[in-house]
Protein backbone atom coordinates (compact mmCIF):
# COMPACT_ATOMS: atom_id res chain seq x y z
CA UNK A 1 0.00 0.00 0.00
CA UNK A 2 1.67 3.24 -1.08
CA UNK A 3 0.46 5.61 2.36
CA UNK A 4 2.07 2.59 4.30
CA UNK A 5 5.48 2.84 1.97
CA UNK A 6 5.23 6.30 2.16
CA UNK A 7 4.96 6.99 5.96
CA UNK A 8 7.67 4.35 6.65
CA UNK A 9 10.15 6.64 4.27
CA UNK A 10 9.10 9.55 6.44
CA UNK A 11 9.96 8.73 9.40
CA UNK A 12 12.86 6.74 8.48
CA UNK A 13 14.23 10.17 6.77
CA UNK A 14 12.69 12.17 9.67
CA UNK A 15 15.08 9.66 12.23
CA UNK A 16 18.22 10.41 9.99
CA UNK A 17 17.60 14.07 9.89
CA UNK A 18 15.57 15.56 11.72
CA UNK A 19 14.54 18.16 9.09
CA UNK A 20 10.75 18.03 8.23
CA UNK A 21 10.55 15.27 4.80
CA UNK A 22 8.93 17.13 1.41
CA UNK A 23 7.69 15.22 -1.27
CA UNK A 24 10.79 15.86 -3.44
CA UNK A 25 13.31 14.13 -0.75
CA UNK A 26 10.59 10.78 -1.16
CA UNK A 27 10.41 10.93 -4.62
CA UNK A 28 13.79 10.82 -5.12
CA UNK A 29 13.74 7.31 -2.80
CA UNK A 30 13.77 3.98 -5.18
CA UNK A 31 11.15 2.14 -3.57
CA UNK A 32 8.83 4.98 -4.04
CA UNK A 33 8.99 5.52 -8.02
CA UNK A 34 5.98 8.13 -7.65
CA UNK A 35 5.92 11.53 -8.62
CA UNK A 36 6.23 14.73 -6.38
CA UNK A 37 2.80 15.15 -7.19
CA UNK A 38 1.55 12.34 -5.83
CA UNK A 39 3.46 11.80 -2.89
CA UNK A 40 2.09 15.55 -2.00
CA UNK A 41 -1.19 14.22 -2.38
CA UNK A 42 -0.87 11.23 -0.58
CA UNK A 43 1.20 13.36 2.29
CA UNK A 44 -2.10 15.50 2.66
CA UNK A 45 -4.07 12.78 3.18
CA UNK A 46 -1.43 11.24 6.32
CA UNK A 47 -1.96 14.75 7.61
CA UNK A 48 -5.84 14.29 7.23
CA UNK A 49 -5.65 11.32 9.16
CA UNK A 50 -3.32 12.23 11.92
CA UNK A 51 -0.15 10.83 10.77
CA UNK A 52 1.78 13.42 9.53
CA UNK A 53 1.69 17.06 11.13
CA UNK A 54 3.51 20.23 10.00
CA UNK A 55 6.06 21.97 12.30
CA UNK A 56 5.63 25.51 10.06
CA UNK A 57 4.68 26.85 6.70
CA UNK A 58 7.05 24.83 5.19
CA UNK A 59 6.12 22.25 2.68
CA UNK A 60 7.81 19.87 5.05
CA UNK A 61 6.08 17.53 7.34
CA UNK A 62 7.39 15.45 10.39
CA UNK A 63 5.55 12.35 11.69
CA UNK A 64 3.41 12.54 14.81
CA UNK A 65 3.18 10.36 17.72
CA UNK A 66 0.37 8.30 16.53
CA UNK A 67 2.54 7.52 12.76
CA UNK A 68 5.32 6.70 15.50
CA UNK A 69 3.16 4.27 17.23
CA UNK A 70 2.11 2.79 13.84
CA UNK A 71 5.61 2.25 12.87
CA UNK A 72 6.62 0.45 15.89
CA UNK A 73 3.44 -1.76 15.42
CA UNK A 74 3.39 -2.33 12.15
CA UNK A 75 5.81 -1.06 9.61
CA UNK A 76 9.48 -1.28 11.20
CA UNK A 77 11.68 -3.40 9.48
CA UNK A 78 13.41 -5.31 12.18
CA UNK A 79 17.25 -4.21 12.56
CA UNK A 80 19.94 -6.54 13.36
CA UNK A 81 23.30 -6.17 14.91
CA UNK A 82 26.51 -6.51 13.28
CA UNK A 83 29.09 -8.71 13.99
CA UNK A 84 31.64 -5.82 15.40
CA UNK A 85 28.91 -5.12 17.57
CA UNK A 86 28.44 -8.08 18.61
CA UNK A 87 32.20 -8.66 19.63
CA UNK A 88 31.64 -5.18 21.36
CA UNK A 89 28.79 -6.64 24.12
CA UNK A 90 31.06 -9.43 24.36
CA UNK A 91 34.43 -7.56 25.06
CA UNK A 92 32.53 -5.70 27.60
CA UNK A 93 31.79 -8.72 30.02
CA UNK A 94 35.58 -10.37 29.41
CA UNK A 95 36.95 -8.45 31.81
CA UNK A 96 36.22 -9.72 35.59
CA UNK A 97 33.55 -8.09 36.96
CA UNK A 98 33.17 -10.17 40.68
CA UNK A 99 29.88 -7.93 41.72
CA UNK A 100 26.52 -8.14 40.46
CA UNK A 101 26.54 -4.65 40.60
CA UNK A 102 29.67 -4.20 38.42
CA UNK A 103 27.80 -5.56 36.00
CA UNK A 104 24.77 -3.92 36.09
CA UNK A 105 27.35 -0.78 36.29
CA UNK A 106 29.16 -1.50 32.51
CA UNK A 107 26.05 -2.81 30.91
CA UNK A 108 23.88 0.62 31.58
CA UNK A 109 27.59 1.84 29.95
CA UNK A 110 27.69 -0.87 26.98
CA UNK A 111 23.91 0.42 26.31
CA UNK A 112 23.96 4.04 26.49
CA UNK A 113 27.55 3.68 24.11
CA UNK A 114 25.76 1.92 21.31
CA UNK A 115 22.49 3.31 21.12
CA UNK A 116 23.96 7.36 21.91
CA UNK A 117 20.52 7.51 24.38
CA UNK A 118 20.41 7.61 28.19
CA UNK A 119 20.64 4.01 29.05
CA UNK A 120 18.85 2.89 32.56
CA UNK A 121 19.60 -1.06 34.01
CA UNK A 122 17.02 -2.23 37.12
CA UNK A 123 19.41 -4.49 39.52
CA UNK A 124 17.90 -7.77 40.13
CA UNK A 125 14.88 -7.67 41.91
CA UNK A 126 14.19 -10.56 44.13
CA UNK A 127 11.04 -9.88 45.63
CA UNK A 128 9.15 -12.23 43.05
CA UNK A 129 12.14 -15.16 43.48
CA UNK A 130 10.94 -18.02 46.14
CA UNK A 131 12.74 -18.84 49.23
CA UNK A 132 14.42 -21.81 49.64
CA UNK A 133 16.49 -21.63 52.78
CA UNK A 134 17.12 -18.94 55.73
CA UNK A 135 20.27 -19.65 57.99
CA UNK A 136 20.78 -17.69 60.55
CA UNK A 137 25.03 -17.64 61.19
CA UNK A 138 25.81 -16.25 64.96
CA UNK A 139 29.12 -13.73 64.20
CA UNK A 140 29.56 -11.97 67.62
CA UNK A 141 27.75 -11.57 70.43
CA UNK A 142 24.10 -9.96 70.04
CA UNK A 143 25.35 -10.02 66.01
CA UNK A 144 24.32 -12.76 63.88
CA UNK A 145 24.54 -13.08 59.35
CA UNK A 146 20.95 -13.86 58.21
CA UNK A 147 21.69 -15.61 54.66
CA UNK A 148 18.47 -16.12 52.37
CA UNK A 149 19.27 -18.21 49.64
CA UNK A 150 16.24 -18.03 46.51
CA UNK A 151 15.32 -20.62 44.15
CA UNK A 152 17.22 -18.62 41.40
CA UNK A 153 20.34 -19.93 43.45
CA UNK A 154 20.64 -16.32 44.66
CA UNK A 155 22.35 -15.52 48.14
CA UNK A 156 21.22 -12.31 49.98
CA UNK A 157 22.85 -11.83 53.69
CA UNK A 158 21.98 -9.07 56.40
CA UNK A 159 23.87 -8.40 59.66
CA UNK A 160 21.07 -8.75 62.25
CA UNK A 161 20.91 -8.40 66.45
CA UNK A 162 20.14 -10.89 68.35
CA UNK A 163 18.86 -11.65 71.99
CA UNK A 164 21.63 -11.69 74.30
CA UNK A 165 20.21 -15.46 75.64
CA UNK A 166 19.70 -16.74 71.84
CA UNK A 167 22.97 -18.97 71.73
CA UNK A 168 24.15 -21.37 68.48
CA UNK A 169 21.52 -24.01 69.07
CA UNK A 170 18.68 -21.44 69.44
CA UNK A 171 19.46 -19.89 66.05
CA UNK A 172 19.96 -23.32 64.73
CA UNK A 173 16.51 -23.98 65.42
CA UNK A 174 15.07 -20.97 63.92
CA UNK A 175 16.81 -20.92 61.09
CA UNK A 176 15.19 -24.22 60.82
CA UNK A 177 11.30 -22.62 61.38
CA UNK A 178 11.68 -20.17 59.19
CA UNK A 179 12.88 -22.49 56.46
CA UNK A 180 10.28 -24.83 56.84
CA UNK A 181 7.27 -22.06 57.53
CA UNK A 182 8.71 -19.77 54.52
CA UNK A 183 10.74 -22.22 51.84
CA UNK A 184 8.80 -21.88 47.84
CA UNK A 185 6.78 -18.67 49.01
CA UNK A 186 7.61 -15.61 47.37
CA UNK A 187 10.58 -13.24 49.27
CA UNK A 188 7.24 -10.42 48.90
CA UNK A 189 4.68 -12.90 50.40
CA UNK A 190 6.94 -13.52 53.57
CA UNK A 191 5.51 -10.94 56.11
CA UNK A 192 1.92 -11.86 54.98
CA UNK A 193 2.80 -15.16 55.69
CA UNK A 194 3.97 -14.66 59.53
CA UNK A 195 1.09 -16.39 60.57
CA UNK A 196 -0.27 -16.30 64.15
CA UNK A 197 1.38 -19.82 64.67
CA UNK A 198 4.53 -18.70 63.68
CA UNK A 199 4.82 -15.97 66.60
CA UNK A 200 2.96 -18.49 69.29
CA UNK A 201 6.27 -20.60 67.93
CA UNK A 202 8.49 -18.27 68.34
CA UNK A 203 6.72 -15.77 70.90
CA UNK A 204 9.45 -15.30 72.73
CA UNK A 205 11.44 -13.42 70.16
CA UNK A 206 8.92 -11.89 68.32
CA UNK A 207 10.39 -8.65 68.03
CA UNK A 208 13.34 -10.31 66.71
CA UNK A 209 11.68 -11.65 64.14
CA UNK A 210 10.37 -8.62 63.14
CA UNK A 211 13.65 -6.82 62.90
CA UNK A 212 15.08 -9.62 61.42
CA UNK A 213 12.58 -9.79 58.38
CA UNK A 214 13.09 -6.24 57.67
CA UNK A 215 16.40 -6.28 57.55
CA UNK A 216 16.52 -9.58 55.30
CA UNK A 217 13.58 -7.07 53.06
CA UNK A 218 16.15 -3.98 52.96
CA UNK A 219 18.73 -5.92 51.85
CA UNK A 220 16.39 -7.11 49.07
CA UNK A 221 14.10 -4.48 47.77
CA UNK A 222 17.21 -1.32 47.40
CA UNK A 223 14.24 0.52 45.88
CA UNK A 224 15.39 3.79 43.52
CA UNK A 225 18.66 2.73 44.59
CA UNK A 226 18.80 -0.18 42.36
CA UNK A 227 18.92 1.71 38.89
CA UNK A 228 21.62 2.59 37.07
CA UNK A 229 22.07 5.17 34.52
CA UNK A 230 25.03 6.12 32.16
CA UNK A 231 24.95 9.08 29.13
CA UNK A 232 22.10 11.12 30.96
CA UNK A 233 23.41 14.19 29.18
CA UNK A 234 23.37 12.10 25.80
CA UNK A 235 19.98 13.49 25.00
CA UNK A 236 21.33 16.38 24.84
CA UNK A 237 22.71 16.16 21.59
CA UNK A 238 19.91 16.07 19.76
CA UNK A 239 18.37 19.22 18.06
CA UNK A 240 14.77 18.31 19.46
CA UNK A 241 16.92 19.25 23.20
CA UNK A 242 18.85 22.53 22.22
CA UNK A 243 15.51 23.98 23.60
CA UNK A 244 16.48 24.94 27.26
CA UNK A 245 13.30 24.34 29.08
CA UNK A 246 12.95 20.88 27.33
CA UNK A 247 16.41 19.60 28.31
CA UNK A 248 15.93 20.91 31.57
CA UNK A 249 12.23 18.80 32.03
CA UNK A 250 14.49 15.79 30.96
CA UNK A 251 16.89 16.09 33.21
CA UNK A 252 14.66 16.56 35.82
CA UNK A 253 12.83 13.72 34.52
CA UNK A 254 15.88 11.86 34.95
CA UNK A 255 17.25 12.87 38.44
CA UNK A 256 13.85 11.43 39.53
CA UNK A 257 14.62 8.14 40.26
CA UNK A 258 11.64 7.09 41.59
CA UNK A 259 10.01 7.47 38.43
CA UNK A 260 12.36 5.35 36.70
CA UNK A 261 12.04 2.53 39.43
CA UNK A 262 8.58 2.26 38.71
CA UNK A 263 8.81 2.38 35.30
CA UNK A 264 11.63 -0.37 35.04
CA UNK A 265 9.95 -2.37 37.79
CA UNK A 266 6.73 -2.51 35.94
CA UNK A 267 8.70 -3.29 32.63
CA UNK A 268 9.76 -6.60 33.93
CA UNK A 269 6.43 -8.45 33.10
CA UNK A 270 7.27 -7.83 29.91
CA UNK A 271 9.67 -8.89 27.16
CA UNK A 272 9.98 -5.72 25.51
CA UNK A 273 7.81 -1.59 25.84
CA UNK A 274 7.70 0.77 23.89
CA UNK A 275 6.37 4.26 25.27
CA UNK A 276 6.33 6.67 22.50
CA UNK A 277 5.20 10.65 24.03
CA UNK A 278 2.63 11.08 25.55
CA UNK A 279 1.96 7.37 26.43
CA UNK A 280 4.19 8.28 29.19
CA UNK A 281 2.49 8.94 32.43
CA UNK A 282 4.90 11.24 33.94
CA UNK A 283 4.64 15.02 32.28
CA UNK A 284 8.43 16.01 32.29
CA UNK A 285 8.76 12.29 30.11
CA UNK A 286 6.16 13.16 27.29
CA UNK A 287 8.20 14.54 25.16
CA UNK A 288 10.62 11.39 25.06
CA UNK A 289 10.16 7.78 24.29
CA UNK A 290 10.91 5.02 26.59
CA UNK A 291 12.21 1.43 25.36
CA UNK A 292 12.64 -1.39 27.69
CA UNK A 293 13.43 -5.04 27.67
CA UNK A 294 13.61 -7.73 30.13
CA UNK A 295 16.52 -10.24 31.48
CA UNK A 296 16.27 -13.23 33.60
CA UNK A 297 18.35 -15.71 35.77
CA UNK A 298 17.08 -18.83 34.69
CA UNK A 299 13.76 -18.95 33.66
CA UNK A 300 12.80 -15.91 35.96
CA UNK A 301 12.40 -12.51 35.20
CA UNK A 302 14.44 -10.65 37.71
CA UNK A 303 14.66 -7.03 36.26
CA UNK A 304 14.81 -5.08 33.35
CA UNK A 305 16.74 -2.41 31.42
CA UNK A 306 16.36 0.43 28.60
CA UNK A 307 16.86 3.84 27.09
CA UNK A 308 15.12 7.09 26.79
CA UNK A 309 15.44 8.87 23.59
CA UNK A 310 13.60 11.35 21.55
CA UNK A 311 10.53 10.39 19.91
CA UNK A 312 12.45 10.53 17.03
CA UNK A 313 14.38 7.26 18.03
CA UNK A 314 15.52 4.65 15.63
CA UNK A 315 12.97 2.40 17.42
CA UNK A 316 14.27 -0.54 15.23
CA UNK A 317 17.99 -0.27 16.28
CA UNK A 318 17.37 -0.22 19.90
CA UNK A 319 14.74 -3.07 20.35
CA UNK A 320 17.71 -5.10 18.78
CA UNK A 321 20.82 -3.85 21.21
CA UNK A 322 18.32 -3.92 24.12
CA UNK A 323 17.18 -7.55 23.16
CA UNK A 324 21.08 -8.83 22.75
CA UNK A 325 22.25 -7.04 25.72
CA UNK A 326 19.12 -8.61 27.53
CA UNK A 327 20.25 -11.90 26.58
CA UNK A 328 23.89 -11.20 27.51
CA UNK A 329 23.05 -9.99 30.73
CA UNK A 330 20.85 -12.86 31.66
CA UNK A 331 23.67 -15.21 31.00
CA UNK A 332 26.55 -13.37 32.49
CA UNK A 333 24.04 -13.46 36.09
CA UNK A 334 22.93 -16.72 35.60
CA UNK A 335 26.93 -18.07 35.82
CA UNK A 336 27.63 -15.30 38.65
CA UNK A 337 24.86 -17.20 40.80
CA UNK A 338 25.44 -20.80 39.56
CA UNK A 339 29.03 -20.06 40.62
CA UNK A 340 27.23 -18.40 43.71
CA UNK A 341 25.32 -21.69 44.49
CA UNK A 342 28.68 -23.82 44.88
Amino acid sequence: MRKMRILQAIIDDYILTATPVGSRVISLNPEIALSSATIRNVMSELEGMGYLEQPHTSAGRIPSEKAYRFYVNRIMHRAMLTEAEKQFIRTCYSTTLDKVDEVIKQTAWAISSMTRYTSMVLAPQLSAVKLKRIQLVPVAEEKALAVIVTDAGIARDAMIRIPRDMDSLHLEQVSHTLTERLKNHRLDEINALLIPEMYEELKEHRDFLNQMLESVKRSIDKGPAAVELSGTTNILNYPEYSDMEKARNFLAAVESKDVLYKLLTEATDLEFSVRIGGENETGNMKGCSVVTATYRVGEQPLGSLGVIGPIRMNYARVLAILGHMGKSLSEVLTTMYEEERK
